[in-house]
Order: structure tokens, then sequence, then C-alpha cells
């Protein structure tokens, strides 16, 4: 062991030694055995990292590797391991990597070593070479200089944080493998953390007397270093370190517990003397002195630095003693205390051990991060689990939080209630909807245009349906004339019969119109039956429509404000609580998200059960969150259950619910109604288009009809006049004034004279012969002339609705089995529960 020094003299640790091993080939051969040649291929680079993190170890300590170098290549070689350890089992075992033995020395018995095929020896090992090179920088450091002293009681405490993880976290493991060295025992880690920590606290005894504070402060820190120093004599005092460590080890640390003893009852006699406290000063000093003589009878092999230390302690203890026992003769006269009774000298540690769970983390390690074991795949699943476990439980939490706030909101009538008595009330939001869509389509007040719409469609309609009725008329009046005046030479069919049918859908379309009139009458009736309800709708904005919450006319006490106030208020902290809820929800899967405990997985070397725990303990402080929120959220819900309870009073609020809900019927009644009336007009706008078009379907007919007839009648006087005129042609030809001709005209014709029910809209066509050619005896006209021309015969209409096909009306064509509609076909009527009542034109 080493010393260092100076005003106080403090100890290092040396490191332990090793025998060089090769770590490449045995795990690549497990690599490639257990993961595959391609996966051992691809890890080359790690296996010679970590090989060459070997190598820098086995290295003895010289001047050219300072403590710090060989402080990082200790943090970094431990780093590995622990990644190695949870993907390459090392041990005897044939499965495993079984050819790897490590060799340690121990570091206070050279000659004494431990071998093991475990990785545990490997960590103990290191963990006590790192808190020894700690050491070695903190007695390196020039405690003489205030940057020097920091550095040295910082080291101290790392090297104490080494010791003290050593002995948490490896020290048992390697004992438990098999043959590890003394110095490797949780024993001798225990002591060596505690001797670090001593020396630490030593540091900042120096600090305190070189900065001249209080006695009283002095003795406090000197008495902690002793206590410290007490700790670690008794467990070197006993087996097993008793009979391992070197003798001038117990005897400095006895040593150094008396010194830094008496020097607490030293600093502590001088705070007495300034309180003129003389009897009890000479008794700690007595005490002191005391414990420093019995401790030089046992130190044999100190340092003399040491010695000479608690020497001048002593002489200055000594001095102080006779003075105050002078003192105390002459002016004081106090009894001395007995030793038995004094209070136990009070102590102030401010020192601990470093922590090195962040330093040894190698969770963020590369190495190997793409080999994973089946084994940490599982854990990790099982892992997810218990996070998805809590992540659904809490947010269930959240979310039925939120809903009992909606539910027993909207049992309260709240903040509607609130809202209504500051006019910013609204409708429900369906009802709102049909409102604003009743209001976009023209509302209530836009009915009475369309309806006047619907008047002036019929009008014209019942225009279009008398012209029509007139043409037929007039050609009907033309051709009863005529029969009147011609008389059986009047041979054609009469237009009665023609027309029939076209006749009997006038009739029709008649009727459709009348009873379209009863229908428009009865939508008028209902918009004048329904306008003051209706009207309602029109309103700008709808809100204007319903009834307020006003303040009662006559106050009591005037407390109106103050429940308002106290009910907004808590609303505006249930708010406040509905928004941390889901700030606590975003929280949680943000958690979720970023929790990958893969690498720890890999990296750690205890339990997973510890590591689990651990890890799902970060969830602890939000699901604590979330409880005192639904616990708050509780509470608040019963004060404004109460709040709300005056406020209803106070206001009557139950009258203006039932009035609110009375006006919310009333505009669904006006809502249904507008959309009746406006179906209906709406039916009687499509149903009097189409009638427009079958009408004017039927006009086009008639019109046709009536021209084909004046032709046909033009051409039939002509006839019946050179019939009457008894005209006749030379040379066998037919002729104005051929008698005989006329005469067989005549008779032909009356023998074509159709039957009623038979007829054909004209007679039969003539035909022309080229010039030269004489036409067959009775098949001559009087006229060669001219011709009528080409006729398509009628036929009987097929369709619902049938009517006159002209020599101009082109036919539809059909393919077989098809059935044609009718171009002025009219869809059925709007259903019968409507108000209107509008049939189909037949």
């Amino acid at each position: 062991m080493s010393y260092a020094t100076g005003v106080n003299v403090m100890l290092a640790v040396q490191e332990k030694k090793t025998v060089a091993v090769d770590l490449y080939r045995p795990l690549r051969q497990y690599i490639a055995v257990t993961y595959g040649e391609q996966e051992a291929q691809a890890v080359e680079d790690d296996l010679d990292a970590v090989r060459q993190l070997r190598l820098d170890l086995e290295k003895p300590p010289n001047a050219a590797a300072s403590p710090s170098l060989r402080r990082d290549n200790l943090l970094s070689y431990y780093r590995a391991l622990a990644v190695i350890e949870p993907r390459f089992p090392i041990s005897p075992d044939r499965d495993h990597v079984h050819t790897l033995t490590f060799t340690w020395f121990d570091a206070f018995k050279p000659a004494k070593k431990a071998a093991q095929t475990s990785i545990h020896l490997e960590k103990a090992a290191v963990l006590f070479n790192l808190g020894a090179v700690h050491s070695q920088i903190a007695l390196s450091a020039d405690r003489a200089d205030a940057a020097g002293l920091k550095q040295a009681c910082n080291a101290f405490q790392t090297a104490a944080g080494a010791f003290a993880y050593l002995r948490d976290n490896a020290a048992g493991r390697a004992t438990t493998a098999g043959g590890a060295t003394v110095d490797l025992s949780v024993e001798c880690a225990g002591m060596l953390e505690k001797l670090m920590l001593a020396q630490a606290q030593e540091c900042f005894f120096e600090k305190v007397i070189g900065d001249a504070k209080p006695p009283a402060l002095c003795s406090k820190v000197a008495r902690q270093v002793g206590l410290y120093y007490e700790e670690a004599y008794a467990v070197l005092n006993a087996p097993p370190l008793n009979q391992h460590c070197e003798r001038t080890w117990i005897s400095h640390v006895q040593l150094k517990a008396a010194q830094f003893y008496a020097e607490a009852c030293y600093r502590y006699s001088l705070d007495l003397h300034e309180k003129e406290e003389i009897a009890e000063e000479i008794c700690r000093l007595r005490i002191g002195i005391s414990a420093l003589a019995d401790a030089k009878k046992s130190a044999r092999g100190v340092a003399q630095p040491l010695l000479d230390a608690v020497n001048k302690l002593e002489t200055n203890m000594n001095h102080n003693l006779e003075t105050a026992t002078k003192e105390n003769d002459r002016v004081y006269l106090m009894r001395i205390p007995a030793a038995s009774s004094l209070t136990a000298l009070p102590a102030a540690s401010l020192v601990k051990p470093t922590s090195m769970a962040e330093v040894l983390d190698a969770s963020k390690e590369s190495l190997f991060s793409r080999l994973v074991p089946d084994s940490s795949t599982k854990a990790l699943s099982r892992y997810t689990d218990m996070v998805d476990d809590i992540i659904r439980t809490q947010a269930e939490k959240l979310q039925q939080g939120s809903e009992i706030t909606r539910v027993k909101l909207k049992e309260m009538d709240l903040p509607d209630s609130i809202l209504a008595l500051e006019g910013n009330f609204s409708l429900p939001l369906d009802l709102k909807e049909d409102v604003e869509v009743v209001q976009i389509s023209g509302g209530p007040s836009g009915l009475e245009p369309e309806l006047q719409q619907l008047k002036d469609l019929r009008r014209v309609n019942q225009e279009l349906l008398v012209q029509t009725e007139e043409l037929l008329k007039k050609e009907a009046d033309e051709d009863a004339q005529f029969r009147t005046q011609f008389g059986t030479r009047w041979t054609r069919t009469q237009s009665s019969v023609l027309t029939k049918n076209l006749q009997d859908r006038l009739n029709k379309f008649a009727a459709n119109l009348k009873q379209a009139a009863d229908s428009d009458a009865r939508i008028e009736r209902a918009m004048r039956d329904n306008f003051n309800l209706m009207a309602m709708l029109d309103h700008r904005p709808i809100e204007s429509a319903l009834p307020s919450l006003s303040r009662p006319i006559m106050s009591l006490d005037g407390n109106e404000d103050a429940i308002v106030g106290a009910l907004k208020q808590s609303l505006r902290q249930l708010e406040n609580l509905g928004a941390q809820r889901a700030g606590l929800e975003d929280i949680l899967k943000e958690m979720k998200r970023k929790d990958d405990i893969l690498p720890k997985l890999m990296a750690s070397t205890g339990s997973q059960e510890d590591l689990f725990k651990k890890e799902i303990s970060k969830y602890d402080q939000i699901c604590e969150e979330i409880a005192q929120n639904i616990e708050a959220q509780e509470q608040l819900l019963l004060q404004i259950q109460a709040q709300n309870d005056d406020f209803s009073s106070v206001f009557n609020l139950e009258d203006y619910k039932v009035a609110r809900e009375k006006s919310y019927k009333q505009i669904s009644a006006a809502i249904a109604k507008y959309r009746e009336i406006k179906d209906n007009i709406n039916e009687g706008l499509k149903f009097y288009v189409i009638l427009q078009d079958a009408i004017t379907n039927v006009k086009q007919q008639c019109s046709d009809f009536a021209m084909t007839r004046n032709i046909q009648c033009r051409e039939m006087i002509e006839d019946v006049q050179r019939q009457i005129a008894g005209l006749n042609f030379p040379d066998g030809r037919a002729g104005y004034n051929h008698p005989s001709v006329g005469q067989s005209n005549l008779q032909r014709n009356a023998s074509q004279q159709p039957d009623p029910q038979s007829a054909q809209p004209y007679p039969q066509p003539t035909y022309h012969h080229p010039p030269g050619e004489h036409p067959r005896p009775g098949y001559s006209h009087p006229y060669p002339t001219y011709a009528t021309p080409p006729q398509v015969p009628y036929q009987a209409p097929t369709s619902q609705y049938p009517g006159y096909r002209g020599p101009y009306y082109n036919a539809p064509q059909q393919q077989p089995g098809s059935h044609p509609r009718p171009p002025y076909a009219i869809p059925s009527p709007y259903p019968p529960s409507h108000q209107g009542g509008y049939h189909r034109p037949q």
C-alpha cells in the first residue's frame, strides 16, 4: 500500500494483477455455433475491440499509463463485460464458453491467486481495480491547493462508490462461483468503502481548518472522520481481514480513528472554552488525550508523519488542559463531570459514495448489438406486456374520469345554464344543424315565392290545355261544316272518331289540373295555418327565439353574484383537471414510446425481476398523479353539485328548463312542418313541369293532325267538286268533263267508306303512272298530276297515353320485346301522406 504525506497521511489501494487470456477465439467459436458463421463474421470488429481492451488491462501500471488512462480502460472493459455476459454464458458447461479461464492475484497477498471459468471473477476484479485507481488519483492530488483538495475528495468518494458497487453487485457472485481471493470478499469491499469515505471526509476537515471555520463545525467534521475510521478498523480487526491485511494498515486505521476522535474533542473543547464551560472542557480534553495514549501503544509501523501529527495534537490538548485546570481552580471552581455522563459528540457527514450505476451502464454500448438471445427477447416481451397493462389501466382511468365528468355535468345542465344566464346559450347540435339547413334553403319566408311559382306553372299548363283543345275543336268544326255542305259525298272519317283518344287524354289532363289545384290550395292553407309556428325559423340567430334565464326580480340577500362566481370558479377548476388528464395521457403514450429496455436488459447482469421492478417504477409517479387527479375531480364534483343546487334554487332553473324544452319541441315541430310543405311544393313543381311536357307533346300531335286533315280536306273538296261538275278527259284519260269518270270516282270512294271502328285517318293513296302509260280501268284519278303526300296509316296506340300519329310523326325504333316509354310519361305523384295530392296525368 502507498502513503501520502502532508498535513495528514492517507492510504491508496494497489491494483490487482492478472494473467493474459485470449477472448477472441472462444467467443467467436461460440457465436459461430450459436448464432451462425455469418453473424460471427459480422461482429469481427467487436471481437477485436474486446480483445484490445483486455490486452490494455493486462499491462502493468507504469509511468506511461497514467491512472486516468487506466481508469478509462477499466470502465470501457467493464461495460464490454456487461454486454458479453447475457449473450455468451461463460462456465465449464460444454454448451457455454467453457475454454475461457480468468486468473487474478490478491492485491494484499500477491502470492495468492484465484482462477475461474466465470465472468463474475473478471467483473469483480475490474471493479476492485477501478476503486484502486481512483484512490491513487486522489492520493496523487496536491491537497495543499484548494483545487487539488477538491479533486482528492471527489476521487476518494468515487473510489468508495466503486468498492460499494463491488460489495453489492459482484463480490458475492465471484465468491459463489468458487475460489475468489479475500480482497474480493464482501467484508474487504465494505472495509475499503469506509476507508475511502474516511479519507474523503478528512479532506473536508482539512478544508474547514484551512478556512478557519468555527470550532463547533470543525469538531463535527472531525468526529465523522473518526467514525468512518472506526467502522473500517472494526472490519480490519475481524476475520478474515485481521489475518490477511498488513499490520501497518490496521495500526494506521486504528491510530487515525483515535486521532480524529481526539481532534473532535479538542475542537469541541475550544468551543466550550469560549462559552466558559470549563468543567466540560477539561473532561473532553482528558478523554481525547486518553484515546491518543491508548492508540499510540499499539501503533507499530505507522508512518512517521502520522505519529508527528498525533504527538502535536496531544501536546496542544495537554497545554489547553493545563490552562483550563488552572482557570477552574482559581476562578470557576466547577466540579468536573464524569466521562460517562457526557453526551456523544455530534458528527456531520459531508461525503457519500459516488453512484457508479450511470458510468457503468452498458445500455448505450454498440458491441454485439445485433446478437439478441431468445431468452432476452422473451423477457422483453414480458416487460412490454407489463408496461401495456399499466398504460391500458391508467388510460381507462383517465377516460372514465372524463366520461364521469361529462355525464355529471349533463345531469346538472352545466355549463349550459351558466351560459344561458350570460346570453351565450345555444341549441343542441343536431337541432341547430337542422335549423341551419332550413335557413340555407330559404326558410319559411322563401316558401311564398315557391308557392307563387307553383300557381304560375298551373296557369301555364291550363293555357296549353285550352290551346290544344281549341286546335281539335277548330278542326272538328271545319269537318262538320263541310260534311253538312257536301252530305254523302264527304266520305272521310269524322274528326270525333279519330281524336277520341286525344280528347280522352286532354280530359284526364284537365282532371289532373283540377286535382293539382286542390292540392295547391291545401298547401297554401297549411302555410297560412302554420305560419306563426314556422316564423321562428327565420330568427337569426335562432337562439333569439328561445326563452332566456334571468336574475330574480327580487333578491333576499343579494348573493346571486357570489353563487354564480363560486360555481364558475369550480367549473374552471374542473376544466383544468380535464386538461391535466389529457396531458397525463400524452405523457403516458410518450413514456411507452421511449421505453426501450432491450439495451439495459442485454447489459444487465442482475436479476431480470429486479430490472423490471426498477424500470416499471418509473411509471409510479405518473400513476400517482393520475390517482390524485381522479380523487380531486370526485371532490370537486361533489362541491359543484352543492353549488349548482344553490344556483338552481336562486334562479328558478327548473322553470327555465321546462320553457326551454318546450321551445325545442316547437322548433322541431316547425322544422317538420316546413319540410312537409317544402317537399309538397317541390313535388308539385316537378308534377307541373312533367305535365307541361306531356301537354306540349299532345299539342304537337294535335297540330300535326289538324294540318294533315287540312291538306286532306282541300284534296277532297277538289275531288267532290270535280264529281259534281262531271268533268272528264279525252282519249280515255280522266278529266274534269268526263261524267263517267267522276261517277266512277264517287262510287269508288263510297265503296271505300271505312267502318267507324276501324277507320284510317286518311283515304287510300293514289298512284302516278309514267307518261304514255295507261292506267287500269277503275283506278284512274280525276287529277293525274297531283297526289297526296305519303301517309302513315293510323294505328291504335299501345302505350298508356294513346295519341294521334300524323304523317310527320316519326315513331321511335324499339328492339323486339322492349316496351318504349312515351316521351310525355309522368312519374308517380308524391306519397299520399304528403299534404299535396297531385296525380299522374293519364
